[in-house]
This record gives structure tokens, C-alpha cells and sequence, in this order.
């Protein structure tokens, strides 16, 4: 099973895709490693990106994607363009998404001690966490 970590920062999504095979994580390597989402206030932007995302998700044949969550208040809330990314990737027909909390990845990745491969920028580790939470959460 595959499945794609999301960690949205700013105006990007930053992907990481990570894959079971028995009991063995591994990452699965692509070209796209963040989607950017330009001056939100346009609606022609928020389509554009929302097309960028669905063609990922075909082109990649994802069926389930896990958010990092952020937080809604308080010292390190999301902006609102967090929020607007977030729910575009919610609205995906052909997807199954779930949000994590920071908490939850954090216990996964203690419990599981997930290996981060080399093959991983480090802007991508948040995402690659949750992908791994994700897939080894019961």
C-alpha cells in the first residue's frame, strides 16, 4: 500500500510518499516533492492548484493521503492558507484522507522508530512521518 504525507507550510504542500511491503516502510522516490498554491486570493490560482493536486494523486496512484495537522489557535496556528490547502486535498473524490496530529506522529515515529531514508529531503521528513504514522497506525 502506498500513501502520501502532507506537511503544508506557507503556501506549499510538501509531499512524501511512503509504502508498506510486509513489515518494512520504504520511500517512494517522485519527482513532485511540494505543490504551491500562488496568491490564494485568486480564484484562478486556487483551481489551477486544485488541478495540480488531482493530477498528482492519478498520476501517482494514491488512494490515501494523511495531513500533518496544524493548529487552529494559539502561538503556532495555521494561517489561513494552510486551511484552504488543506481543504482542497479533503475535497478529492478519488482519496481517502486523514489529519494527524503532531502528538500522533510524534508516538508513531517513537514506537515504530521509522528509519528516515536518504532519498528524503529534509523539508521532507514531517511528511514522510505522517505517511509512515499513517500506514502503521492500527
Amino acid at each position: 500500500m502506498k500513501i502520501c504525507g502532507i506537511e503544508i507550510k506557507g503556501s506549499e504542500a510538501i509531499i512524501a510518499v511512503a509504502s508498506l511491503e510486509g513489515s518494512a516502510l520504504s520511500h517512494v522516490a517522485l519527482g513532485t516533492k511540494k505543490i504551491a498554491l500562488d496568491d490564494d486570493d485568486e480564484a484562478a490560482n486556487v483551481k489551477v492548484f486544485a488541478a495540480q493536486v488531482a493530477s498528482f494523486v492519478r498520476e501517482n496512484s494514491i488512494d490515501r493521503i494523511a495531513i500533518k495537522k496544524r493548529s487552529k489557535k494559539g502561538e503556532f496556528a495555521g494561517g489561513p492558507t494552510t486551511f484552504k490547502i488543506e481543504g482542497i486535498f479533503q475535497l478529492l473524490e478519488s482519496c481517502d484522507v486523514t489529519l494527524l496530529s503532531p502528538q500522533t506522529i510524534n508516538a508513531q515515529a517513537k514506537k515504530h522508530n521509522f528509519e528516515l531514508p536518504g532519498t528524503l529531503n529534509k523539508y521532507q521528513h514531517e511528511a514522510y512521518k505522517a505517511a509512515c504514522s499513517a500506514l502503521l497506525k492500527k
